[in-house]
């Protein structure tokens, strides 16, 4: 079928109405869904050269999957053709909401003590930044999550962290314990001399004040991430 003055559209299964994803999601529930249509009922309709499933598959497989486009910067959506501004605004709510979600369930922990679930959160949070960030977690005498803050941001290889502003941070939020966290954009995930330096200091410096440093996690652009104080002790199983 051809539009007038427009060229040839995509066939019926691509515009808001395609009844396959949903009528299956009706049917079958959300879980029976393919990442791609899951995505398609997200973005309603796709283009003239793809139908809207085909056009959901093409992106994720740009961006590396469900992870991939949940972290992709603005740069990254607005160079897939077809992915116009309310789209992009769209899947930007649903990033939103998967992280402001995942918050949530680590404030609702009773006690927060595996770094699998930190793990998790972070990678969602950090590993698609192009630039370094360093964010604290701050959590009260029980581990209970207090809040999380990005403080500091710098170049594609450091953000410059100051101790006395962790400090002060961790102060302001009655905090007992911290998780301290940042990502490597390069894609390395080893920790560097100046990572172990850092967490050292930081360490000491929030002793003066009462303050454990729990963690130090690093999150790379790969989607690696390393935990832990020194170079040999990387991996604690539960926070004490």
């Amino acid at each position: 079928m051809t539009a007038l003055g427009k060229g040839p559209v995509a066939p019926a299964d691509n515009d808001l109405f395609n009844p396959l994803p949903r009528e299956k999601l009706k049917a079958m529930g959300a879980s029976a869904l393919t990442d791609a249509e899951v995505l398609a009922l997200l973005l309603r309709t796709g283009t003239r050269e793809r139908p809207v499933v085909a056009f959901a598959t093409d992106i994720l497989s740009r961006l590396g999957g469900l992870r991939g486009l949940l972290q992709a910067t603005p740069e990254k959506l607005g160079a897939i053709k077809g992915l116009g501004p309310a789209k992009q605004a769209e899947i930007a709510a649903v990033s939103e909401l998967v992280n402001r979600a995942m918050r949530e369930t680590l404030a609702a922990r009773s006690v927060l003590r595996d770094p699998a679930d930190v793990r998790q959160y972070l990678q969602l949070l950090l590993g698609g930044k192009t630039k370094g960030v360093f964010a604290v977690l701050f959590l009260n005498t029980q581990h209970h999550l207090l809040a999380m803050e990005e403080l500091f941001q710098g170049t594609l290889t450091q953000a410059t962290v100051y101790p006395r502003e962790v400090a002060v941070a961790a102060l302001r939020h009655h905090a007992a314990a911290v998780i301290l966290a940042h990502n490597h954009p390069s894609g390395h995930s080893e920790p560097s001399s100046a990572d172990i330096h850092l967490t050292e200091t930081l360490t000491r410096t929030l002793q003066l004040i009462d303050v454990r440093v729990l963690d130090h996690m690093i999150v790379s652009a790969g989607g690696g991430l390393l935990h832990g104080r020194t170079r040999t002790n990387l991996s604690p199983q539960r926070y004490p």
